[in-house]
């Protein structure tokens, strides 16, 4: 367990960047929070959170970091599945060149004792041919299709760099599988939300969730005690996409696969879904399963909600605010 005193959040204006700088913030081990972020947040940040306007890409980065002097760095403001609307080279600035300025910006920073990412099991991609479940050493042993997928290699080359470079930083990435819950607007919970599921027709993968509070105790469990290296973050078991939507009420609209795409297309045009990137697709197809034994045994965190009972969690959700809504 690290003597933290100082912890730096990038990202704090995020979905779920407040909630992380609240969660460390009420550690009585740490002594203030620092939230970095290019947007204001929506609202006020809770006490002993201290708000600094900045973009990771910014060359004044090195001075605020050494005002802000953290001993620990966590670094969340990642997209961890491409999103519509978001270019691929600025989904690259975000996620390879922010990152890369932010550890050039820690290079000068001799307190610093531990570094921790949100990082992205899209790393393993979603292919037919796949392990049940990925291990944190297969990430490099497979191909790297996608252009997301390879900013997300490049990203995690960047960390390991920067821990060769500072042998007594400690440099913990989480990889996590896609986060789930209320008030997200990630591709997947905008899929959920949708009236019709598209899916493809003669396929139904197995899919493993984290719900978002987890994700927040994820982080704050690697602050508290980070370990070196990629650590895959998931919660317990997986799900079948066809049982997935019945958890949820959704119904499927199973579409051939070479019809796939402009379909959804069309859909996307008439507002029925959202527009789904090659990533997320890949995912619809073929799913993504981690090994999380390293979470549980070093990371020593074991997730509040199984994936079934994450998907019931949101389903729970969605009830709910549809019931606002009428």
């Amino acid at each position: 367990m690290l003597p933290t005193r100082r912890v730096l959040v990038t990202g704090v204006s995020g979905p779920l960047g407040a909630r992380v700088a609240a969660r460390l913030a009420a550690d009585p081990s740490v002594e203030h929070v620092i939230g970095l972020d290019s947007r204001r947040p929506p609202a006020p940040l809770a006490e002993r959170i201290t708000y600094v306007e900045a973009d990771l890409r910014r060359s004044d980065l090195q001075q605020i970091l050494k005002v802000a002097a953290p001993h620990v760095v966590v670094h969340q403001d990642i997209v961890q599945f491409p999103e519509p609307g978001r270019s691929a080279r600025a989904l690259h600035d975000l996620n390879v060149i922010g990152t890369l300025q932010l550890l050039a910006a820690c290079d000068h920073l001799p307190q610093l004792q531990a570094v921790v990412v949100r990082g992205s099991a899209a790393i393993y991609g979603s292919a037919p041919d796949a392990p049940a479940f990925f291990t944190e050493s297969l990430a490099r042993r497979g191909v790297l299709t996608t252009r997301f997928q390879r900013d997300v290699a490049e990203l995690e080359r960047l960390i390991e760099a920067f821990a060769r470079r500072h042998p007594a930083v400690v440099c913990c990435v989480l990889r996590m599988q896609p986060i789930i819950g209320r008030g997200l607007t990630s591709p997947i919970m905008k899929l959920f939300a949708a009236p019709v599921v598209p899916t493809f027709l003669g396929f139904d993968p197995r899919l493993q969730f984290l719900l978002d509070e987890d994700a927040i105790g994820a982080l704050a469990a690697a602050v508290d005690r980070p370990v070196r290296g990629a650590v895959n973050v998931a919660g317990d078991g997986t799900v079948s996409l066809a049982r997935s939507l019945r958890r949820l009420g959704k119904r499927a609209l199973p579409i051939a696969g070479p019809l796939y795409a402009p379909t959804v297309s069309a859909l996307a045009r008439a507002g029925l879904v959202p527009a789904l990137q090659d990533d997320v697709i890949r995912y619809l197809r073929h799913g993504r399963g981690v090994d999380t034994t390293r979470m549980k045994r070093e990371l020593r965190f074991v997730p509040t909600h199984t994936t079934a009972e994450a998907i019931d969690a949101v389903a729970s959700a969605i009830k709910d605010d549809n019931k606002v809504v009428a």
